[in-house]
């Protein structure tokens, strides 16, 4: 089954669109919970933000239908780890160091955390050991590379989509008993349900799998289809109304994005939206918070430090991108490159799928 290069492209778009989406609900809304803003909001501009926090959960849908692509082509368990490391940590770090430097400057002070922790986030490992984030918004790449670690054990010891499959359900009906049992998981098995099989997420990204697949081979089995059924029904248990239904409306947009009725999205602003769209996560919480915090001590009205908020983290956003990100993982290509054949980087590992179809290299970042 072949794509056009603008199809995957609008997915690129909606990574950007959702990006912002969590950015507006942090500097409006949120900040507003938190701290207070000098202006009011529209009640109905105000609800229709809230729905921003959700941006998160297209990322994980997204995450799902591109590293599934990503591990079909890789050869092995530590490349697809190198890969991975390439991709999430050089512009994590760099973000780790002007969001920790920005808020021990402009604040929020309660926001502020020990040199120490600030080195332990480079881990990603700071959550599980009880330390706070840097940055809030970074507990969902804790989530990322938790799911990043599973699909690399499944995929590379399975090797047979049957038995991926399984696991992944058992995976989901677990998901949907946790949610549902939320309050009565005992604390001994809090951290292995609420934590490493992070159940009130992992649908997200199995979905997201399930719909590469569909988009990869085409069709799909009525174990599939059900599979899918039930990852996408998983967020009318885990989330409250109306914004378990805002999260179905993500698994639409996203559906109609792969099968092409969204190209339009493919446009220069909204690609170079899409393309800083990790590192404007990384960078625009805290820092942001310390911006508009500045603007109101500086006698400004609330909009315009909102603005300067804004445009602050898209800028910080750029440089990461430009001169971290975009860098890094061109080195790691040109390392791979030369370290594996050419049939290497694009044949399917020893991953056996029902349907069978060449080899080929997508235009979605992986």
């Amino acid at each position: 089954m072949t794509s056009s290069p603008s199809r995957l492209a609008s997915l690129d778009a909606l990574r950007g669109l959702a990006a912002l989406a969590v950015v507006l609900f942090h500097y409006l809304p949120y900040y507003d919970k938190l701290y207070g803003h000098g202006f009011e909001l529209p009640e109905a501009a105000t609800a229709t933000l809230l729905f921003g926090r959700y941006g998160v959960h297209l990322f994980f849908i997204l995450s799902g239908f591109v590293i599934f692509m990503t591990l079909e082509r890789t050869s092995k368990a530590s490349w697809f780890g190198l890969a991975r490391a390439f991709r999430l940590l050089p512009a994590l770090w760099a973000a780790i160091t002007l969001t920790f430097l920005s808020v021990h400057w402009l604040g929020p002070e309660s926001r502020a955390v020990p040199l120490e922790v600030a080195i332990l986030n480079t881990t990603l490992l700071h959550e599980y050991l009880g330390k706070a984030h840097v940055d809030g918004a970074y507990w969902s790449l804790v989530v990322e590379i938790t799911f990043y670690s599973w699909m690399a054990l499944l995929f590379f010891s399975l090797r047979k989509w049957q038995q991926l499959r399984l696991a992944l359900a058992i995976w989901v009906i677990a998901c949907y008993a946790g949610v549902l049992w939320w309050k009565q998981i005992p604390p001994a098995l809090e951290f292995f349900i609420k934590d490493l099989l992070f159940v009130k997420y992992a649908p997200l990204f199995v979905a997201g799998m399930l719909i590469y697949r569909r988009h990869r081979y085409g069709g799909g089995s009525a174990f599939d289809n059900t599979l899918l059924a039930l990852s996408i029904g998983h967020g009318l248990v885990a989330y409250k109304l109306p914004y378990s239904l805002f999260v179905l409306a993500c698994f639409a947009v996203f559906a109609l994005a792969v099968s092409g009725r969204m190209n339009w999205l493919s446009n220069r602003p909204m690609l170079w939206l899409g393309s800083l769209s990790y590192s404007l996560y990384l960078v625009h919480q805290n820092i942001g918070y310390g911006v508009i915090g500045w603007s109101y001590e500086a006698g400004l009205p609330g909009w315009l430090g909102v603005a300067m908020a804004l445009a602050t983290a898209l800028t910080l956003a750029s440089l990461i991108h430009y001169l971290v990100e975009k860098p890094s993982l061109a080195r790691f290509r040109a390392w791979r490159r030369k370290a594996e054949t050419p049939t290497a980087l694009v044949a399917t590992p020893q991953f056996e799928s029902s349907v069978t179809v060449p080899a080929r290299r997508d235009q979605t970042d992986s």
